[in-house]
């Protein structure tokens, strides 16, 4: 992790793609870092500075970042600088809405392909958040979300959602790591123990109402008063430690 003055630049490294090309692993690596919130809302970046950062040249960092500008995860500016976008609030209750839209979608055609052992694995990956909640390592606890619901999503063969979903989680990471960076207690009632509990009895209407608590829960009610308080509101933020990233 670089230090906070350099929060800009903090490009975490992401596993080796085999076969990919410098320009897909630049893409992959940035699109990892807006994901995660590694790079903070509102700050100013340039082609250079991220080759730099990544000892690339300017090449591979243009070709991924306008992939990236048509995702709306970065915004280019007319002076050639860049930024990841500041979420407003319309914005966000509009990517929130659309997050429980598609995900309850996503999770009830594949709860037909859920099986036991697919279950036993999604345990697992709850037990091993439950760990990074205790220790409040946020990065690895929304990895482990993220990989928690593509597991679900995915057990679907003929599933085509999940690239919309991962587009969503990507515009809406970057402000989810501001709420859990200025806010401090995790939320009581643990969601993904009702996800479990709605695929072990196949019950689709508990699987969607689980989903979407998890959504809110995590992001909604504390983003919308993080916001408030950012567009000049009174409104005091709760002692709340949200989940972070992909809820």
């Amino acid at each position: 992790m670089i230090g906070k003055d350099n929060d800009a630049l903090n490009i975490p490294e992401i596993p080796e793609i085999s076969g990919a090309t410098t320009q897909e692993v630049v893409y992959e690596r940035l699109r990892n870092a807006i994901m995660l919130g590694a790079i903070t809302p509102g700050t100013s970046l340039t082609m250079r500075g991220i080759a730099e950062r990544l000892n690339l040249s300017p090449t591979p960092v243009r070709e991924a970042v306008r992939r990236l500008s048509s995702e709306h995860a970065i915004q280019i500016k007319d002076n050639r600088r860049l930024t990841v976008p500041l979420m407003t609030l319309d914005r966000f209750e509009e990517l929130v809405a659309l997050r429980i839209a598609v995900e309850t979608h996503a999770a009830l055609r594949a709860l037909p392909y859920i099986s036991d052992i697919v279950i036993a694995k999604l345990t697992e990956i709850d037990g091993i958040m439950d760990r990074y909640v205790a220790e409040r390592d946020s990065d690895q606890l929304t990895l482990m979300n993220q990989a928690f619901h593509r597991m679900l999503y995915t057990v679907n063969p003929a599933q085509s959602s999940l690239p919309m979903i991962e587009s969503i989680w990507l515009q809406l990471g970057p402000f989810q790591r501001q709420v859990i960076t200025e806010v401090a207690e995790y939320y009581q009632i643990d969601r993904h123990k009702e996800v479990l509990a709605a695929l072990t009895a196949r019950d689709g209407d508990a699987l969607s109402a689980a989903i979407a608590n998890d959504i809110r829960d995590g992001v909604l009610d504390i983003g919308r008063k993080l916001l408030a308080a950012g567009e000049g509101g009174d409104t005091a933020l709760p002692e709340v430690w949200g989940m972070p990233g992909p809820s």
